[in-house]
């Protein structure tokens, strides 16, 4: 199962687990007359444009369905991108005043492999209501946590119903990924990335870019997607801004990359990577109380590159559950990984 989240205090800090990015698909929709169910998994809030129209009636950045004149009410079906245990959603009903849904519930089940639409409509699958009946407001984003009934659950896809139909306009599932570790045993994979199940549980500051961003899959798309810090001023000498990764699985990392993709006149001059092993997990991991090894001295970077390192590593063949990477002064790292092979 990985490692409990420590630092975690709201659900909504998880990783998407639904995100486009993290490689989620909205599938298969029972009405999707007035805007497409993918608008669901697009980044970011929805936007509004005042007089924007197409053949079927108002443009809308979010899923919208036609009034319901029928009984019953509409869903979405969802493949999550990664496999994973639900803490709680996100309905986001922005822009939607007056054709938002009444309430939602949310349904997962676990059917690995690509099941396809067929079988996700069969009657043979068993989906598992895994949040209550919500009412939802107009406008508004609506954190909805998990129920008794998805704790320690793994599940694979889940299904929106919102009754009985309007207008979403984002879906966010938070969650943890859970790989399947005893397949990837010996392999070497990237214990710091999202896929893995790791999370970036804390950092000293994220002004302009958040620390999410450094796990997440791909090379950055623009200077937004990454991690950067404010300017800092009346520097006293030896100050650094920080965060901290929780690594997907304990594991030996043998290799390293830092990129500072897109940050051409904000990169920082140097970094350093510590790393530490705290194998009691979660509730009470404190980072000053842990004993933190260097991993990578510090090393100089350069602007918009992919720096990657492995004769410089210290702490050869050790296991590590955490990574703290320090950047000084301040600036812009894009992604972080380390990869290695976790202790299955």
């Amino acid at each position: 199962m990985g490692q409990a989240i420590a630092g975690v205090k709201d659900f909504s800090d998880l990783i998407d687990l639904a995100s486009a990015r993290m490689g989620g698909k909205a599938l298969i929709a029972s009405d999707e007359f007035f805007a497409g169910k993918e608008n669901l998994l697009k980044p970011g809030r929805a936007i509004w444009i005042a007089d924007k129209f197409t053949e079927f009636g108002k443009w809308m950045d979010g899923w919208e369905s036609r009034r319901k004149r029928v009984p019953g009410h509409d869903w979405c079906i969802i493949a999550l991108g990664r496999p994973g245990i639900i803490r709680g959603v996100n309905v986001d009903t922005g822009h939607f005043k007056g054709n938002q849904p009444e309430t939602c519930t949310v349904e997962a089940v676990e059917i690995d492999g690509d099941p396809g639409v067929d079988r996700l409509l069969s009657p043979d699958v068993k989906w598992v209501q895994v949040t209550d009946r919500t009412t939802l407001n107009s406008d508004s984003e609506h954190l909805i946590p998990a129920n008794g009934v998805a704790a320690r659950k793994r599940f694979t896809h889940v299904r929106l119903n919102i009754f009985p139909d309007g207008g979403v306009a984002r879906f966010r599932v938070h969650g943890e990924v859970l790989p399947d570790w005893k397949a990837l045993k010996g392999k070497e994979v990237d214990l710091a990335a999202a896929e893995s199940g790791a999370l970036v549980i804390a950092c000293n500051d994220m002004h302009f870019g958040s620390r999410h961003n450094l796990i997440m899959p791909g090379r950055s798309v623009n200077m937004g997607d990454g991690w950067e810090t404010r300017r800092k001023r009346g520097l006293k000498g030896g100050e650094f801004d920080w965060c901290i990764v929780q690594l997907g699985h304990r594991g030996v990392i043998e290799k390293v990359e830092v990129d500072t993709n897109h940050f051409k006149g904000n990169f920082p001059e140097s970094c350093e990577i510590e790393v530490c092993d705290a194998r009691s997990g979660a509730e009470g991991f404190e980072a000053e109380k842990q004993n933190w090894v260097t991993l990578l001295p510090r090393t100089k970077l350069r602007a918009s590159e992919q720096h990657f390192y492995e004769k410089e590593l210290g702490g050869a063949g050790k296991a590590w559950t955490h990574a703290r990477l320090k950047i000084f002064p301040d600036g812009g790292v894009s992604r972080l990984r380390l990869f290695g092979v976790a202790e299955v």
